[in-house]
């Protein structure tokens, strides 16, 4: 369960909003079953985006004090250990990777490291046979290096200041591997999801969950892995969808007319059925 929303200081007139919060179905993962409520009601219209992510749109023409969306979803995961093809350097330099990635191999001031980081994997770059051999040491060399702080940041920072300040959260640590990748020409993509933190939590019982990310790099498929728990991501990760980089992938996001100003609110709940 996924309950987000804003608080407003004034009651606004009226909101225009987007939810991604609707898990995928992929090879990985099948969606059970799915409901997204939205208090005040609202008008709603589905669609998926560019990137394949299902989006529903939604607006209110009433005032409001509050506005609360809760997505509950039942997922069925079973992630295949599957490696890449094992691609070179000088297949993800070919003109046909370069067009048809081309969105993810974009060092756009969101995702770009910095020269620093840059630097200090040029020695990893130089031993890697290729990506698959590459991206996981970027992404264990990241985990070892940035600490996992809790409101060090916020959604606007970028990655090279989460390197400088050597802090961040997981959307943090995605952003600084892809950005360390992509400087490497590796395609990749920022991933959002959901992450149950007790793999022994009793069956039925309730955690409190968290919105996560993490990466998916281009090794002839699309691989991921998770620079925030160094490892590939596994049966606890609920994949919702990807972009090239949180603003393609924000779970609620919108506009509204009236009041000074709005408060977001967050809560994760996940439960192990079996």
């Amino acid at each position: 369960m996924h309950h987000t929303g804003y608080t407003y200081t004034e009651p606004t007139l009226a909101s225009f909003n987007e939810a991604r919060m609707t898990p995928g179905t992929d090879a990985d993962q099948h969606l059970v079953e799915h409901r997204l409520e939205i208090s005040p009601k609202a008008w709603t219209q589905e669609y998926t985006d560019y990137w394949g992510t299902r989006v529903v749109a939604f607006e209110l023409h009433t005032p409001h004090a509050r506005l609360d969306v809760t997505s509950s979803s039942t997922v069925e995961v079973r992630r295949r250990s599957m490696g890449g093809m094992g691609m070179t350097w000088e297949d993800l330099t070919s003109p046909v990777v370069e067009d048809r990635f081309a969105e993810f191999l974009t060092l756009s001031p969101r995702v770009d490291p910095g020269p620093e980081l840059r630097d200090d994997l040029s020695g990893l770059l130089l031993e890697a046979q290729g990506p698959g051999d590459f991206a996981p040491r970027v992404g264990e060399f990241i985990h070892d290096r940035v600490g996992y702080v809790s409101g060090s940041t916020t959604v606007h920072t970028r990655a090279r200041e989460a390197w400088a300040s050597r802090a961040g959260v997981c959307q943090d640590l995605a952003h600084l591997m892809i950005g360390a990748l992509r400087a490497a020409h590796v395609p990749a993509r920022y991933v959002s999801g959901y992450v149950m933190p007790d793999g022994a939590a009793p069956l039925g019982e309730t955690r409190t969950g968290e919105s996560h990310a993490w990466v998916e790099y281009w090794d002839g498929r699309w691989l991921g892995y998770d620079p925030t728990n160094a490892s590939e991501p596994g049966d606890l990760h609920v994949r919702v969808g990807s972009a090239p980089d949180y603003s393609g992938i924000t779970p609620l996001r919108g506009i509204f007319t009236g009041g000074p100003g709005s408060e977001l609110f967050v809560q994760v709940e996940v439960t192990l059925l079996g």
